[in-house]
């Protein structure tokens, strides 16, 4: 019987080197599917889309920069552009949290209900502002973000606070 998985005696060096810093870096990706598409069938296709992009690029990959940074650069265009696609607008709706697991110690239905809101509140955004909000939430720096987003640190804290404000406004709009 034949499977789809790939055995680790079939995988050169390369393969296994770019599984293992997937796996070490899946939360980004995961994060960042999230953050841009609503339904999780469309997540998974981000998901997968994202993870194919990286494999595509990998070889390219100098280790000039860390592999995190690298990655962030690449899930996030490879969000915008799924996000743009046509074929995808038709699909974007409300948040369906049936699949989201959380361990039973550490379930608690005030965060659930703020977290499903954050998300819908992020998702309103347009795709850059997604993107700012992303790095915001990942604790990244004014200059972090400037490296990422290819602009000057100023105009990063500026169009930072501006999504940041958006975000707000969505959020408050939403409880009233």
């Amino acid at each position: 019987m034949k499977t789809n998985s790939i055995e680790p005696e079939n995988m050169n060096s390369l393969e296994q080197e770019f599984l293992d810093k997937i796996e070490k870096h899946k939360g980004i990706i995961f994060k960042i599917s999230k953050m841009y598409m609503s339904e999780k069938d469309d997540r998974d296709d981000l998901f997968q889309e994202i993870t194919y992009q990286l494999w595509k690029a990998y070889p390219s990959f100098r280790g000039q920069s860390e592999f995190s940074t690298w990655l962030y650069r690449i899930a996030l265009n490879t969000a915008i552009i799924f996000l743009k696609s046509e074929k995808r607008r038709s699909f974007i709706s409300n948040e369906d949290f049936t699949g989201y697991k959380v361990i039973q110690d550490e379930y608690d239905y005030g965060k659930e209900e703020k977290l499903v809101q954050m998300y819908e509140a992020i998702r309103q955004l347009n795709s850059i502002d997604k993107a700012f909000i992303f790095y915001y939430l990942e604790d990244f720096s004014g200059k972090e973000i400037a490296e990422q987003m290819g602009i000057s640190e100023g105009n990063a804290r500026v169009r930072m606070n501006r999504a940041k404000n958006k975000l707000k406004d969505i959020l408050n709009s939403n409880q009233s």
